[in-house]
């Protein structure tokens, strides 16, 4: 089968004194979910989840709306701070040099409600449990960096961290799973979809 595992488009900044952000996706934002639509038409799905936060899910939205599916929301591939009362952009807080961003590059690990290898554990066990429900099919999930992060390094068999690389807003990660358990990542950071569309990307790329 194959995982198509999506990260969200680029969301509004959102700071709160309490309560959890949770923010939705900018202008900018529902255009690259809408381009990113565009892009997966021609192919084959045959299901959507999604994380349950609004930027993940309102993603997902114009994808359903195209293959006439249901978005299945999965708590487990939520975002590893999903409880914090604020949401930045990254880009924001690098041209800022914002104290959160060099924590970021340090590789400090902020969340309340969990640790890194708990994390890592909630979200391979999630996206396994989806991979085991779909054989010889090809499904997407929508989810979040943090989430491309934790799957694809443990995929690679790499060291636990909170990021390996910078998924780009709307980019596809393709992984071939078999029953027998072997797994195989097939693209990484797929973004043609925004391509000459004068849309931001990501961090690296704009």
């Amino acid at each position: 089968m194959e995982l198509l595992l999506i990260r969200h488009g680029l969301p509004v900044r959102r700071e709160l004194r309490e309560g959890i952000a949770d923010p939705e996706l900018s202008v900018a934002g529902h255009q690259q979910a809408k381009f990113l639509a565009e892009y997966l038409s021609s192919e084959a799905i045959n299901a959507l989840y999604s994380s349950p936060q609004r930027r993940a899910l309102q993603t997902a939205e114009p994808v359903a709306a195209d293959k006439g599916l249901p978005v299945t929301v999965v708590d487990d591939v939520a975002e590893w701070d999903r409880n914090a009362s604020f949401y930045i952009p990254t880009e924001e807080l690098k041209a800022a040099n914002d104290p959160r961003w060099q924590a970021m590059v340090r590789g400090e690990w902020t969340a309340d409600d969990d640790t890194m290898e708990g994390f890592r554990t909630r979200v391979v066990d999630a996206l396994e449990a989806i991979i085991a429900e779909h054989k010889g099919e090809r499904i997407a999930v929508f989810s979040h960096g943090g989430v491309v992060n934790a799957y694809l390094s443990h995929v690679l068999g790499l060291p636990i961290s909170k990021g390996f690389f910078y998924p780009n807003y709307t980019s596809i990660h393709r992984v071939m799973a078999s029953q027998r358990g072997h797994r195989a990542l097939m693209t990484l950071n797929e973004t043609t979809h925004l391509r000459g569309t004068g849309l931001p990307i990501g961090l690296l790329q704009s």
